[in-house]
């Protein structure tokens, strides 16, 4: 049995599929930007010894790297569905 969403069912799925797309590379380079600053303030926070703006920074740091992963995954995770969808 091959079993396939219908992806042409609804009107606009391929302005749809655009703006996602948008969305996540927005969110991606967002994402990273974010954990790169993030990994500077704290660097230079822990080296001058302020240990409360160390420690925000590092919980931005894992924050946005966890988004990057989130994000980054949900396309390979979404295709991953969809063939083991098939398979039932």
């Amino acid at each position: 049995m091959d079993v396939f969403p219908d992806f042409e069912g609804l009107s606009g799925i391929g302005d749809l599929r655009e703006v996602v797309g948008a969305l996540l590379t927005f969110v991606l380079i967002t994402a990273v930007l974010m954990l790169i600053v993030s990994a500077i303030i704290w660097a230079i926070a822990t080296a001058n010894g302020n240990h409360t703006a160390a420690s925000k920074a590092r919980i931005g740091a894992w924050t946005a790297l966890g988004t990057t992963v989130v994000a980054g995954g949900g396309v390979a995770w979404m295709n991953w569905l969809i063939t083991l969808g098939q398979q039932l």
